[in-house]
């Protein structure tokens, strides 16, 4: 199924793309558009491994707090889910509880959305969800797709990620704000200074060590709380303190300061600069390949434990029991067989009808005389 999706989303990025159409508009086409698409989309299979990331650690709790289990989100018409992971709420009670993805959203999930897949597998009704446009370039630009997170998207095109997944699974998805992100990339631990460049690289994909390029999701050490490349790799939008976008964490292409938890960056205008559409694009950042997100799930108030982990914050339901059986109903008695009825005397056959006498003939009539003086002379 994956490939077939990876087929799929390669034929809709052709029918966009100038060159696909046969457009003759110039300063998007040629060579450039083909080298990166074949990097994107010549060897199926090619990305590169990700590592089976560790068990998340658990919170300190105490033995009477109910702790809130991991779940998988299955994403419509896709061979993937989702892991979330739940974060505990803060010690001073001004972050809830809720649960986050344990990596940044990848594009196994992210093509789903742009591509419409889950419409044309016939999953449903056409939703009422504003979905973007298609990107005339690839929009990883051709530094790996499958197993990668998902990059060059605006504030507004994570967003509306989030509303289209609320609207599919029936839970409420969101991005996270700017404390709720702070509090879980800190997982429990308060910040002594700027990130130490010597083992930040246990955890983080960063200018000293990346090459340039990001990385596949999932190829570093998580953090106490399990949630994995919270710092560098790629740049993650959240609702700032002030309600406005703001990306944290760092990407690749940053030195160690900059990923620090407390650090942040809003979009700046270089981030679309190549775009010549106008006015510039809501969806794609033409020149933000550095940038993606991650997404939450709000839990409930008061979360029970889970031992489904298909379904966030609720036990399973217990089984009812049997209910007991009817007694049979009395059987009633046989009806007495009827007498046959006795079989009707044969009716005595009726004489047969004389035959009638035949009619005499009538005599011949006699002629008539001819009257005298009748004769002509």
């Amino acid at each position: 199924m994956r490939q077939q999706q990876n087929r799929r989303v390669r034929d809709l990025f052709w029918e966009a793309s100038p060159t696909g159409r046969g457009s003759r508009r110039g300063g998007r086409t040629g060579a450039g558009v083909t080298l990166v698409a074949a990097s994107l989309f010549s060897v199926p299979g090619a990305a590169a491994p990700i590592h089976e990331p560790p068990a998340p650690q658990a919170p300190a709790q105490s033995e009477n707090t109910p702790r809130p289990s991991p779940f998988f989100e299955p994403v419509p018409a896709a061979a993937f889910r989702i892991e979330m992971v739940p974060i505990p709420a803060s010690a001073d009670g001004t972050v809830k509880a809720f649960w986050m993805s344990r990596t940044e959203v990848g594009w196994e999930a992210f093509d789903v959305y742009v591509y419409r897949l889950d419409e044309e597998a016939g999953l449903g009704t056409v939703d009422a969800v504003t979905r973007p446009s298609k990107p005339y370039l690839p929009p990883d630009r051709g530094f790996g797709h499958e197993g990668y997170a998902a990059i060059s998207m605006s504030y507004k095109n994570a967003s509306e990620f989030c509303v289209w997944l609320s609207k599919k699974t029936g839970k409420s998805y969101r991005l996270p704000t700017e404390a709720e992100w702070e509090h879980a990339c800190r997982a429990g631990v308060v910040e002594s200074g700027p990130p130490d460049p010597t083992t930040l690289g246990e955890h983080a994909w960063f200018a000293a060590n990346s090459d340039g390029t990001p990385h596949p999701r999932s190829g570093k050490k998580p953090n106490a709380w399990g949630l994995l490349d919270m710092q560098g790799n790629v740049a993650e939008w959240v609702v700032g303190r002030d309600g406005q976008p703001v990306t944290k964490g760092g990407s690749y292409r940053d030195e160690a300061p900059a990923l620090a938890p407390s650090a942040r960056q809003t979009q700046q205008p270089s981030w679309n600069a190549s775009d010549p559409q106008i006015p510039k694009s809501a969806w794609w950042l033409s020149d933000g390949p550095f940038v993606g997100f991650r997404i939450v799930c709000d839990m409930p108030a008061a979360s029970p434990p889970n031992d489904n982990p298909e379904v966030p914050g609720l036990p399973p339901k217990p089984g009812l029991p049997p209910k007991p059986g009817l007694p049979p109903k009395p059987g009633l008695p046989a009806k007495p067989a009827l007498p046959a009825k006795p079989a009707l005397p044969a009716k005595p056959a009726l004489p047969a009808k004389p035959a009638l006498p035949a009619k005499p003939a009538l005599p011949a009539k006699p002629s008539v005389p001819v009257k005298p003086g009748a004769e002509r002379p």
